[in-house]
């Protein structure tokens, strides 16, 4: 459902304009040999105000990426490139704001579907499908400033990094493995 955006097409009004703004500029065609995909809040509609367009990808050569992001947005206001390590993994980053939006590319020698943003977004659309009512539960702790991982981990009564035990949780549920069967 997610490796593609026309899903936002029928969404709620902060998901139609984040795919205006993508469409408009163009991101999933210039970046498809990247294989782009949207992840985040606004995709899962736990957005709140402020709330950015995370793109992540596949980027096996950095210095190419940040060329091409260079020429396609380095125009765009607050655009910045970056090079960094997260978790151990060499990581590229982009960020700029169009459209009333902050994006933020983010590029790992990674496939998106293995990368942490895209599964922590995975557990948590599942954990609001299975739940009545969390959904409104974390947008609440979010508009009080917590940050959406922490905001699961709460709830849910997970200690340790709220990043990494979201993760324990989904694998242990079989949230992944239930993702990767599907066709």
């Amino acid at each position: 459902m997610f490796m593609t955006i026309e899903y936002l097409q029928a969404g709620t009004s902060i998901q139609r304009a984040a795919f205006l703004a993508i469409t408009r500029l163009g991101l999933m065609d210039t970046l498809a040999d990247c294989e782009p995909v949207l992840c985040g809040t606004i995709p899962i509609g736990i957005d709140v105000d402020g709330s950015d367009l995370d793109v992540i990808m596949e980027v096996r050569d950095a210095d190419r990426f940040q060329s091409i992001v260079r020429r396609q947005y380095g125009h765009l206001s607050g655009f910045e490139t970056a090079k960094l390590e997260v978790s151990g993994v060499p990581t590229v980053t982009a960020n700029f704001r169009y459209d009333g939006f902050a994006f933020e590319l983010f590029g790992q020698p990674v496939p998106a579907k293995l990368q942490n943003a895209y599964r922590h977004m995975m557990i948590e659309h599942r954990l609001m499908a299975d739940r009545p009512g969390l959904k409104e539960t974390i947008v609440q702790l979010k508009r009080q400033g917590m940050k959406t991982e922490p905001a699961f981990a709460l709830v849910l009564g997970l200690s340790g990094d709220p990043y990494d035990a979201l993760l324990r949780y989904g694998e242990e549920a079989g949230f992944m493995e239930e993702e990767e069967e599907r066709p």
